[in-house]
């Protein structure tokens, strides 16, 4: 685990000590996200009018519009990360499947392949043989 460490941070014009287990430039990072909310509603001509209560509760509901859009983002990149994993898994099965049929059909390829060569030394065989027999066949004929 990390150690703790601590920033001093302004926020909305005061400084703030802010301790955690994350490093000086993430709670500063934080601290300007709030200040960024805070400005985003000074920006506002109505919201400059409204108490600093008020104010504050807007940034804090914004900031949690934010969390609740971050995390609901996060669910529907999570469940179509499982669904391209699925068809991923599926892709693969399907190519495996491919490839032992290309395989089998290779194999298979051979084995013709095999048989038309034996088949060719067959028909060459018989062709010298019908030849000789031609030939012979010839010397016997008286001319």
């Amino acid at each position: 685990m990390s150690s703790k460490s601590s920033a001093e941070v302004i926020i909305g014009g005061k400084m703030y000590t802010l301790s955690g287990y994350e490093g000086e430039e993430y709670l500063q990072r934080v601290a300007s996200y709030i200040n960024n909310k805070i400005n985003e509603f000074n920006e506002i001509e109505e919201v400059r009018r409204f108490s600093v209560d008020m104010k504050a509760a807007l940034v804090e509901l914004n900031i949690a519009d934010d969390f609740f859009k971050a995390k609901d983002r996060i669910e529907k990149l999570e469940q179509d990360l499982e669904v391209k994993e699925k068809e991923i898994y599926d892709l693969k099965h399907e190519l495996i499947a491919m490839q032992i049929k290309m395989e089998s059909r290779e194999k298979a390829m051979k084995g013709i392949q095999t048989e038309i060569h034996s088949a060719q030394k067959k028909l060459t065989q018989l062709e010298e043989e019908t030849e000789k027999n031609k030939s012979k066949e010839k010397e016997k004929l008286p001319e």
